[in-house]
């Protein structure tokens, strides 16, 4: 039940811009009691908001697999590539995490979950440029933390236009540049 909770939450934050999502709207859709959302999120709100954005940042990840885990090739970088923008793409101006992380504020562990998601993902590109290094596709002057927080900050940059403008043209050019310049590197 806690979990079906938890879905139904992140299902309606990604189905629209629900605005200050209320427990009476989770309620309403998930069918639940406030005894049954008390018992499984005694700290309310907060806290099932906290699990729904946690839910929501393990999706970003998972959304971009096994393509993300298997960056050893050119191809695989393209297919990753076309993952992530089918990914926003899908999404459009409503981002849930984005919802989420508006709504908890300064709750504790808000912060905390954007944290980790930005680290494990610029960890998993990092691992692709290194594998590309390693295979000689990739030159090594390229200094692999940096580009792989490169290509985080660009993601992010590219989805914060696409929530203003429901396009993902910025979002496809900052990838196709920096997947350029990996490529190029080894010429330089």
């Amino acid at each position: 039940m806690r979990q079906l909770i938890i879905d139904g939450a992140a299902a309606y934050l990604r189905s629209s811009d629900p605005g200050t999502a209320t427990l009476d709207d989770i309620r309403g859709v998930t069918h639940t009691s406030k005894s049954q959302l008390f018992h499984y999120f005694p700290g309310g709100k907060e806290e099932l908001f906290l699990e729904v954005a946690r839910s929501e940042a393990d999706r970003v990840l998972e959304d971009q697999q096994p393509h993300l885990d298997a960056l050893d090739s050119w191809a695989a970088w393209d297919r990753w590539r076309k993952a992530v923008i089918a990914r926003y793409r899908a999404q459009g101006v409503n981002c849930p995490m984005a919802a989420l992380m508006n709504q908890l504020g300064t709750v504790p562990g808000a912060a905390e979950v954007s944290t980790v998601l930005l680290r494990q993902w610029q960890d998993r590109v990092e691992a692709g440029i290194r594998t590309m290094q390693a295979k000689g596709a990739v030159g090594p002057g390229i200094n692999a933390r940096r580009m792989a927080a490169a290509f985080v900050a660009g993601i992010q940059g590219g989805v914060v236009v696409l929530r203003t403008t429901g396009s993902t043209d910025h979002l496809e050019s900052i990838l196709a540049v920096l997947i350029s310049h990996l490529r190029n590197s080894r010429n330089a």
